[in-house]
């Protein structure tokens, strides 16, 4: 690692040794024609992805003594479209179910959507205004287990309806898994998405609110997915989106989750920005 102060979104030695092997797979994949190895360090490169995400700052205004954005941004972008972010974050989600006496995959998932509002700039055609809400810009979609882990991330136009989201989750649960057997669900989701539940052999339940309840009640595992969704606030990038891909606002989830679950891992924390 360079000499350089270092930032509090960068990798400890013991969360870099989490990673390191993935990255170092694929760098020795994507050697260039000539043989050079590149002017940074990988270790560099992922931690300047974390303290964009983590600051919400723009690719032109890195700081100096961090790669710039020509850069940054290929790898960001190669590892968007080819899988590694997912890679990567799927790996220490693997390791930090097991160590908490977890099989590697669950088999029950809570899945939410969060509307957020698009920064100006965003393309119109992939952005929309949530009715409900009142919101416009994107739809975060989260599928989730119990231990608030993301599984699966879908961003769409807040215009989608929420049983478009829960359809995409549940096609992305079971491509990667097939051994979730039960999702939870808020009554946003309607019949269609528990249709669509038992084609995939997913027993979809609706969970609904009880009329007595005032204000906000947590509902019984379902609520561990607002959780999820209170933790990516801390990363300033998502706040608001950015992006002018759908596909770069679900890797930002990815890399968000991935600083979350190395120092969940190693035992470290990370200040938010409201602490002293």
């Amino acid at each position: 690692m360079s000499g350089r102060k270092p930032y509090p979104s960068d990798l400890t030695d013991e969360q870099w040794k989490l990673i390191e092997p993935v990255i170092s797979a694929w760098k020795a994949g994507h050697r260039s024609a000539t043989g050079h190895q590149g002017k940074y360090e990988m270790r560099e490169i992922v931690n300047t992805i974390l303290y964009q995400n983590r600051t919400g700052c723009q690719w032109q205004y890195l700081p100096h003594d961090l790669p710039p954005k020509s850069a940054a941004y290929y790898y960001f972008a190669a590892w968007r479209d080819d899988g590694t972010d997912q890679t990567v974050h799927d790996l220490l989600r693997w390791q930090l179910r097991e160590s908490r006496k977890r099989s590697a995959d669950p088999s029950l998932v809570v899945l939410d959507t969060q509307s957020i509002h698009a920064a100006v700039g965003v393309p119109a055609d992939t952005t929309g205004k949530d009715a409900a809400k009142r919101v416009p810009g994107r739809k975060r979609c989260l599928a989730v287990d119990v231990l608030g882990l993301v599984v699966e991330a879908v961003a769409l136009p807040a215009s989608a309806h929420d049983n478009t989201a829960g359809i995409a989750l549940l096609n992305g649960v079971t491509a990667q898994t097939d051994t979730v057997r039960k999702a939870l669900v808020d009554q946003g989701f309607k019949k269609s998405v528990v249709n669509h539940g038992k084609t995939l052999g997913i027993d979809v339940e609706i969970v609904e609110r009880n009329p007595a309840d005032k204000g906000f009640v947590p509902q019984a595992k379902r609520w561990i997915v607002e959780q999820t969704n209170g933790i990516l606030m801390f990363y300033r990038r998502l706040v608001r989106d950015y992006e002018h891909r759908l596909a770069t606002s679900r890797s930002r989830v990815f890399w968000a989750m991935t600083s979350v679950m190395a120092r969940r891992l190693t035992g470290a924390t990370l200040l938010s920005w409201r602490s002293a």
